[in-house]
């Protein structure tokens, strides 16, 4: 009897072996399995090889998002060039669609929108004092989901008329549940799956066409930051359990270059940030759209100035904190009122867009916050141009004290949908809420990991943030930069004039800017 029941054992055993061999994930790139598509862009036409619907890592959680799609230009199959690159030297340009920290597809030739599709029901803005049938709250005047910006060029498109190799994953986002209920992408799952669709990239290096040590990644919004996060991790051990789980591919995650649109990150610091700068503006204006007060503006209640106020007064000991120097080693710094230094520099970069738009023939008579003078930006009066930007959000803007802001929703669990992350979150909570593991929150900010040991760091970094963007404080873009220059990075941080959150809006320049560095 022993022995028929061992080998009934064993007997099982191997179904289910077989079973599973069965259902894993081959990692290795088919190169016969494809479309061919003929695209047209700015009047060109030109034919890929497309490959679509890759699942790139050996134990998904979600494929309907844990996928990708690459597109890689005819030509480089028969040896010919575009662009001065070859089958071996074009890089791979990795463009994301998250928006909002949702669940996000893979970038197409056929769609530039961002996000996964149109929002559900479950995810419209609702007026503040509602609550969700799922019992989160509504959103504190977060970027939406998807579509913000107005149209843009597809940059699938532009970036193969190029000849680049363009390769896009999908993400799990703060809303992804399995069939149980279980939240399966919380914080970490979507910059993790993006890490795993890279590796998978490097791991398959020899068997495509393109360079898999020169990937620049590119996002808008949380897209950026993710792209920003990506950048600045490169294979650094703490992610690795994460992609162990999901069976990625053996090989590095670091990439060449960073892109990114207004990235909504170091999400920890960004509510000081906020009132560092919008402090004193006690009126706001939802942005997107579903949004706010269509009649205008709101008034921010006494307890949300005061809100703002102490936030405003945290703010200086952070940036002291960073040590950061700018040009001829002058410390950045900020005395207890929120003036000093690092004032100066984010003040000198509004400036040097206004002095950009006036040099390529934009009148700024209008903005009355600017001193011109022969031609030149002389001055601005920092708080006037404040009060032209308006507030957007109400404080916190981002660790909302009732749990009512997107990020809360990020940072929630397989089994808490939102939490806090930050101290002061936690200890002003009008929900009661539990506030997210110390070590997750440290993992989803870039700044902690830039030029660390045991990471490669992104050696060129392209950052924009538009001066009439308020869905992040200037001050963030400004920290980040300021941070890789200091650390001895490439860095090109610039925000264009009167540009409101959005991306992808200068191709032409990012593509220049990318062979500047790849050729």
């Amino acid at each position: 009897m022993k022995k028929v029941l061992l080998t009934l054992v064993c007997l099982v055993s191997c179904i289910s072996f077989v079973n599973a061999q069965s259902k894993s994930i081959d990692l290795n790139f088919n190169a016969e399995k494809f479309e061919s598509q003929t695209l047209t862009f700015n009047g060109k036409t030109f034919k890929v090889r497309a490959y679509e619907n890759i699942v790139y890592v050996n134990n998904p959680v979600d494929t309907a998002c844990q996928k990708m799609n690459i597109y890689i230009p005819e030509e480089y199959f028969s040896g010919k060039s575009i662009n001065g690159y070859s089958a071996a030297t074009a890089p791979i340009f990795f463009p994301n669609k998250v928006g909002g920290y949702m669940p996000s597809q893979p970038a197409s030739t056929k769609s530039n929108q961002m996000g996964g599709g149109p929002p559900l029901k479950s995810e419209m803005k609702l007026p503040m004092d509602d609550k969700k049938p799922d019992g989160m709250p509504p959103t504190n005047g977060g970027m939406p989901p998807m579509g913000f910006g107005g149209p843009r060029q597809n940059s699938v498109l532009a970036a193969l008329s190029k000849g680049y190799i363009v390769a896009s994953a999908g993400t799990r986002g703060r809303t992804s549940k399995n069939a149980s209920g279980i939240y399966t992408g919380k914080a970490l799952e979507g910059i993790v799956d993006l890490k795993a669709a890279v590796r998978y990239l490097k791991y398959n290096d020899k068997n495509m066409p393109g360079d898999a040590n020169k990937i620049i990644s590119n996002g808008t919004s949380a897209g950026g930051a993710m792209s920003t996060l990506l950048g600045a991790t490169g294979n650094n051990p703490d992610y690795d359990p994460y992609l162990k789980t999901l069976g990625a591919a053996s090989a590095t995650d670091d990439i060449f270059a960073v892109s990114a649109y207004c990235p909504i990150t170091n999400l920890d610091n960004a509510d000081m940030a906020y009132e560092w700068q919008f402090f004193g503006i006690n009126t706001y204006r939802r942005g997107g759209p579903m949004q706010g007060n269509p009649q205008g503006a709101s008034e921010l209640s006494a307890e949300q100035i005061a809100v703002s106020e102490q936030l405003k007064k945290l703010f200086p000991s952070y940036v002291n904190s960073l040590n950061l120097k700018g040009d001829h080693g002058i410390i950045l710094s900020l005395d207890k009122n929120g003036n000093g230094t690092f004032k100066d520099l984010v003040k000198a970069y509004v400036v040097a867009s206004a002095q950009k738009a006036l040099n390529e023939g934009t009148d700024l008579s209008s903005f009355t916050f600017l001193t011109v003078n022969n031609g030149k930006v002389t001055q601005m009066d920092f708080d006037a141009y404040v009060r032209y930007m308006q507030r957007q959000k109400i404080p916190p803007a981002f660790d909302a004290l009732d749990l009512s802001s997107p990020e809360t929703n990020l940072f929630g669990t397989a089994t808490i949908n939102n939490q806090h992350f930050t101290e002061y979150g936690e200890a002003h909570s009008t929900a009661n809420a539990t506030r997210a593991d110390a070590l997750i929150v440290k993992m989803m900010n870039p700044m902690n990991y830039i030029g660390q040991p045991n990471t490669k760091t992104s050696k060129y970094w392209r950052i924009r943030h538009g001066t009439k963007d308020k869905d992040t404080g200037l001050a963030i873009p400004v920290l980040l930069a300021t941070l890789l220059e200091n650390k001895g990075y490439n860095v090109n941080l610039e925000l264009p004039w009167e540009k409101p959150h959005s991306g992808d809006y200068d191709l032409d320049e990012l593509f220049t800017w990318i062979d500047g560095i790849c050729k």
